[in-house]
């Protein structure tokens, strides 16, 4: 592959994904990044931002069954993943399966629902099936979740428990456009909205083929001990109470193996593992009561931990 020049193929979707979204060019980048690497998005944001036309965006640029979930304090689990129905005619219960049993899932607002709901939707995530009745069944391939959340202050909302929010490889924010960005989404409000006439530019199939090819991507020995030093730096530093886990560094090796195969390289450098460490890391520690107070955020403290861990300098090429 060509070194720092975009994968044609990816290039193309997110090509397709801006005829929609107006200067979200690294969210879009993020999301196809976790997309690629089989994991999960957390975007937590103010309302009307953009996060669900960017979801719609990137499933009919892959052609993915897309699902929206709204999320309420009366969701039920059985909302989420589904319901067995006994069926008078056949004499058995049938399966009637619930949103959560298509591709590419908004899970909007996913903090606005109790806990019982929210775990059963990660229970999906991390084991990609769901048990109803005592009966797995498994989800569709490809499977990712882009999950919602209005920020902690607002009211009525139950916040993500640590467990949980490990779950989700990043999380990330989308912030509000600039000036001419804003101007520019006034402009294509007056028309018919663009995602109406968005085209598939991929199939799931060949989506499929990039996830395992982004597997194949070589890590080399030095980076995924730079990685695995990262994470230890998060467990020792004195404003952290709890560091990333090993789950960390493992979604830190798949993020930074995705992110270089979008980029042309069959290979993972460095400025790969430190660009997407705050976005894998930050919500996977939790902060003493008096870092907290100081002002001091996990963004903050991340990007120091990072800072303080020497770069390998190797020749990364095999």
């Amino acid at each position: 592959m060509a070194a720092e020049q975009m994968n044609p193929k990816i290039d193309k979707i997110l090509a397709n994904i801006e005829k929609v979204m107006i200067g979200k060019r690294n969210v879009a980048e993020l999301s196809l990044t976790a997309l690629l690497a089989g994991g999960h998005v957390l975007l937590e944001d103010v309302p009307g931002v953009g996060k669900t036309m960017m979801v719609r965006a990137l499933a009919k640029s892959v052609n993915a069954n897309f699902r929206r979930i709204q999320f309420t304090p009366d969701l039920l689990p059985s909302d989420v993943t589904g319901v067995s129905i006994y069926n008078p005619k056949e004499m058995e219960f049938q399966f009637r399966p619930g949103p959560l049993m298509g591709n590419i899932i908004l899970a909007d607002e996913i903090n606005r629902t109790s806990p019982k709901t929210q775990s059963a939707l990660l229970e999906g995530m991390e084991e990609a099936s769901v048990t109803i009745d005592g009966v797995t069944h498994k989800l569709n391939k490809p499977f990712f979740v882009m999950a919602t959340q209005n920020p902690i202050e607002y009211e009525g909302t139950y916040p993500l428990p640590e467990a949980q929010l490990d779950r989700f490889l990043l999380k990330m924010k989308m912030g509000y456009p600039d000036i001419d960005e804003e101007i520019e989404v006034l402009d294509r409000a007056q028309k018919v909205p663009p995602i109406e006439d968005l085209q598939p530019v991929i199939g799931l199939e060949g989506l499929l083929v990039l996830q395992k090819e982004v597997k194949e991507v070589y890590v080399d020995d030095t980076i995924k001990r730079y990685i695995v030093d990262i994470v230890q730096r998060t467990r020792e530093y004195g404003s952290v109470y709890l560091g990333a886990s090993p789950r960390g560094s493992i979604s830190l090796m798949k993020a930074a193996q995705a992110y270089s195969y979008m980029h042309g390289r069959d290979y993972v450098l460095p400025d790969d593992v430190q660009y997407l460490t705050p976005f894998v890391l930050s919500h996977r520690i939790i902060l003493k009561s008096e870092a907290k107070f100081e002002g001091i955020s996990a963004e903050e403290v991340v990007n120091r931990v990072v800072a303080r861990v020497p770069v390998p300098v190797r020749r990364l090429v095999k």
